[in-house]
């Protein structure tokens, strides 16, 4: 089975009230079309994940963000392909999150993760996420 290594960025801001907020983009093509997924994407040769991820946000969004802590790592089986999803913590430091390939997008609170339909391999990251929310 051919193996898919990407990137995601699990973008974290605060709302007015100091309460964290996830960004979350849902998917405008493909197979998995209309599913809720972290942002990011493929590894090109000679990229470091980081690099990739830069990259990937600034194409797909317009925005620059700073890449902190490997969250993890999920492993993936799909149907076609294995998919190995580096996932990073992130945060905006220029630009709007302009969406370009998505259909839509939401800032979530740790209340909010299970009110969008998560891809397979995203879901799994989710109680990850609430936990790191939890520890402040």
């Amino acid at each position: 089975m051919k193996t898919i290594r990407v990137v995601a960025a699990v973008i974290k801001t605060w709302n007015e009230e100091g309460t964290p907020l996830i960004f979350a983009t849902q998917r405008g093509y493909g197979e998995y079309k209309d599913g809720w997924e972290f942002p990011g994407g493929k590894i090109e040769p000679g990229e470091s994940p980081q690099e990739a991820l830069r990259r990937e946000i600034k194409e797909e969004l317009e925005t620059e963000i700073s890449v902190g802590e490997l969250i993890d790592t999920i492993e993936y089986d799909y149907p076609n392909f294995h998919l190995s999803m580096d996932c990073f913590w992130c945060e905006i430091t220029k630009g709007n999150l302009v969406l370009k390939e998505h259909e839509a997008a939401r800032w979530l609170t740790k209340e909010q993760l299970d009110e969008v339909d998560w891809l397979p391999a995203d879901i799994t990251l989710i109680g990850k996420i609430r936990e790191e929310l939890d520890a402040g």
